[in-house]
């Protein structure tokens, strides 16, 4: 589902540098934004109140890593069909728990797709009874049956 964010924050030359060359390859390290500060010839606060702006601002939802499926616990894909008209107020549901690793909106009767993740499989069917009960909307549950690795860092495109 695309993030709404603030048009009214202009992202600075900083901001983009952070969005677009540290959606991969992110220092794994005790001080990682000291490194990127390094790299990009700032302190390292600055650049965690920059990456704290834009999320808060809506530019970006977390920053984390993304594993392998199923090699730290289990994880499953899971769709929804919800009204568009309230499509927003589910996915808002769904993005505040932390073991969604990222939502989409589709043009099908089920619209909403989201990732999560938990220790177990008991884990993950608490966290879908959570989300139904929540939202008032069933969900689909589709575990993986085979798996693919799509890289999903994109350059973006500035105007």
């Amino acid at each position: 589902m695309d993030i709404e964010h603030d048009t009214n924050i202009q992202l600075t030359r900083i901001d983009r540098e952070l969005l677009n060359n540290y959606q991969q390859e992110f220092p794994l390290v005790d001080r990682p934004y000291r490194v990127l500060a390094d790299k990009l010839g700032l302190d390292e606060e600055m650049v965690i109140n920059r990456l704290d702006m834009m999320k808060k601002h809506g530019y970006i939802s977390r920053i984390g890593p993304v594993f392998k499926c199923n090699t730290l616990g289990v994880s499953t894909l899971v769709a929804m069909s919800v009204p568009d008209e309230e499509l927003e107020q589910v996915a808002g549901i769904v993005n505040q728990l932390p073991e969604v690793n990222h939502n989409y909106e589709r043009d099908h009767k089920f619209n909403l797709w989201f990732v999560m993740a938990a220790a177990d499989v008991k884990g993950l069917e608490k966290l879908i009874e959570k989300i139904e009960i929540k939202t008032g909307y069933p969900c689909l549950n589709l575990p993986l049956l085979e798996d693919f690795h799509i890289d999903l860092g994109f350059e973006l495109q500035w105007t």
